[in-house]
């Protein structure tokens, strides 16, 4: 895969999360608003931030799919599930067992698996 490619695939893996880290404030937030549901995501900026987000991500998620074949591309999002974790427990304080912290490592190491395939 080409290197600009690559990191084109990189950016989409790092862009997941961060729509996460947004839905996830966005729920956080959504506790100091009064109202119905429909409230809750009306008045709510960080979600509205990460619809937006993801909206964005799905272009760049189409534009790398012009270049990259879908079977070289996808495995870069378990990189972006890796993440969510690690930045749930930096940013929120969310706990995560010793299993789960095993899991991503199989993740990865499954990620490095494909990656050397060349799938």
């Amino acid at each position: 895969m080409p290197l600009k490619d690559m990191l084109l695939c990189l950016g989409f893996s790092l862009a997941l999360p961060a729509g996460q880290m947004l839905f996830k404030w966005g729920a956080d937030y959504s506790r100091g608003i009064q109202g119905n549901f429909i409230a809750k995501v009306i008045f709510n900026y960080p979600l509205m931030g990460a619809f937006a987000w993801y909206g964005l991500t799905a272009l760049f998620w189409f534009y790398i799919l012009t270049r990259v074949p879908l079977s070289l591309a996808y495995p870069f999002s378990i990189l972006g599930a890796g993440l969510v974790p690690i930045l749930a427990w930096i940013l929120f304080r969310e706990t995560i067992t010793p299993q789960a912290w095993l899991g991503y490592v199989i993740m990865l190491g499954g990620f490095l698996l494909i990656a050397r395939s060349g799938a």
